[in-house]
């Protein structure tokens, strides 16, 4: 059974048996990965409370596959947690805070849906771990950095939004119309049925969460930030050809 060590943030974990978890982890090197922490719900466990969703943590696992190869379907298989290392618990630091548990919890699924299981996604780690920093910190409003993840985590996967042409025909903006089919900002001459009109405004606080462009994030208005984060969620969703269960949880007060 061949040892292999990783960083990894913990995105979810369910009960197995009576005192064991199944833990999914996004890793550095090794992308998504499921492990059975054995023993970690009992209190007397070295390491269950550094195993919880948010975690980061070095972790070493052995698997029950040699290294590179799959089982049937695809899948890893289940390796097994033999020792973890706390770098940072970002999830415990901010479980007391309804708006930033709730950011978090969406980040963690966004992140297991966009992953296969042994396929490294190292862009996709560290945007996971700077998404959940900025959680942390408390410098950004939770929802922007929420956006923000969404927004540039498409663009990771190949779905960023058409922000300043058209999504069809390329035509420079600015353009009035958006549509999430269509792939983004869209030109009176391609625009189908339909399609919203954001204000100027929340499209270029699309761009800003996009680019990075925090001074003008925060200085946004709360109609911008409610339109955009609507067109944001619209557009990864249709791309996941199925809602997040965790958004509908999230404050956007």
């Amino acid at each position: 059974m061949p040892l292999f060590r990783d960083e990894a943030v913990v995105l979810r974990v369910h009960k197995l048996g009576e005192a064991d978890r199944i833990v999914t982890m996004l890793t550095r090197r090794h992308g998504r990965v499921r492990a059975v922490g054995k023993g970690v719900r009992r209190t007397s466990s070295r390491f269950g409370a550094r195993l919880e969703p948010g975690s980061h943590v070095d972790v070493q696992l052995y698997s029950r596959l040699p290294e590179g190869q799959a089982s049937p379907g695809g899948r890893r298989g289940l390796d097994v947690v033999q020792q973890t290392e706390s770098l940072d618990a970002f999830g415990a630091r901010i479980a007391h805070d309804y708006g930033r548990w709730t950011a978090l919890s969406a980040i963690c699924e966004t992140a297991e849906r966009l992953t296969e299981e042994g396929e490294p996604a190292l862009r996709l780690y560290l945007l996971v771990v700077g998404a959940l920093r900025a959680l942390v910190v408390g410098e950004h409003d939770p929802a922007l950095v929420l956006d923000a993840f969404f927004i540039r985590a498409m663009a990771g996967a190949g779905w960023e939004p058409a922000l300043r042409e058209c999504a069809q025909c390329s035509a420079p903006g600015p353009h009035v119309a958006f549509n999430v089919a269509a792939g983004g900002a869209v030109c009176d001459g391609c625009r189908p049925a339909g399609s919203a009109r954001p204000t100027p405004a929340s499209v270029e606080l699309m761009v800003a969460l996009l680019g990075g462009d925090w001074p003008v994030a925060d200085a946004s208005g709360p109609g911008p930030r409610r339109e955009a984060s609507g067109l944001i969620a619209a557009h990864l969703q249709w791309h996941l050809e199925r809602g997040l269960r965790s958004l509908p949880l999230v404050d956007r007060v």
